[in-house]
């Protein structure tokens, strides 16, 4: 089997577990595809407190360390989608976002959704090119 063929579960002991039937993401080809991040502590598996603001740091901690795990980063992603319980939400969570990618940041796409896994006030997924 070619390499672009091959397909990778990532695993990271520095994210919360997935919540379902899923993989925290998969490497294929030249890219890694990360399933959503909510704002879940790593190590108790509960939301942080704080609001959205806390869940939008956490959720991207989180992905910042399912990438470094794999072997990439932050500044290897290149499209992101932002899931929030409440569009009024989005200037608290942007804000928030620009921390982590103030400089070139990737493409997104941020919806309002009726609800998220376990009541979450946000959820990010990213794609990410390998390293």
């Amino acid at each position: 089997m070619s390499d672009h063929n091959q397909r990778e579960v990532l695993t990271s002991t520095n994210a919360p577990k997935a919540v379902g039937p899923y993989s925290l993401g998969i490497r294929t080809g030249c890219f890694l595809f990360l399933s959503g991040q909510l704002g879940l502590d790593p190590k108790t598996e509960d939301f942080v407190e704080g609001g959205v603001e806390v869940q939008t740091r956490q959720a991207l901690l989180n992905i910042k360390n399912i990438l470094q795990d794999a072997g990439s980063g932050l500044s290897d992603v290149v499209k992101t989608s932002v899931f929030l319980s409440d569009i009024e939400d989005f200037t608290k969570m942007n804000a928030v976002y620009a921390e982590f990618f103030n400089e070139d940041p990737p493409a997104r796409s941020t919806m309002a959704v009726g609800a998220l896994p376990k009541l979450g006030l946000v959820e990010i997924e990213v794609i990410a090119k390998v390293s």
